[in-house]
């Protein structure tokens, strides 16, 4: 049986920011289970939380930092930076004029 570590969101005590959700915690585990895993992750995540613009805004976090975290492993970067652009487009597409959304979602991810 193969162990595998969670890592610990500690972007807290980097930035200020407390997370509400498990995206972070949802994709690391997704990690272990490789690409596939990650893609049916991120489906799930869009499918149900897409119209909340906080949680979208966490989501994109969320896979800005995985991004990041995989930088040494070319596939899974890609992969994580492909799924942050769509997420952050998708943003943009939901809420173009919703001023509250894109002042939360600035000031969060700045």
């Amino acid at each position: 049986m193969t162990n595998f570590v969670i890592k610990d969101w500690n972007i807290e005590e980097i930035t200020g920011y407390k997370p509400f959700t498990t995206f972070y915690k949802d994709f690391s585990i997704a990690d272990c289970f490789g690409i596939n895993a990650i893609k049916d992750t991120w489906n799930r995540a869009i499918k149900e939380w897409e119209l909340d613009y906080k949680y979208l805004t966490e989501l994109s976090m969320a896979l800005n930092w995985k991004s990041w975290e995989h930088q040494n492993n070319e596939e899974l970067c890609k992969l994580y930076v492909e799924l942050w652009e769509r997420t952050e487009d998708r943003f943009y597409e939901l809420f173009e004029n919703n001023q509250e959304a894109r002042k939360y979602h600035f000031e969060v991810t700045d």
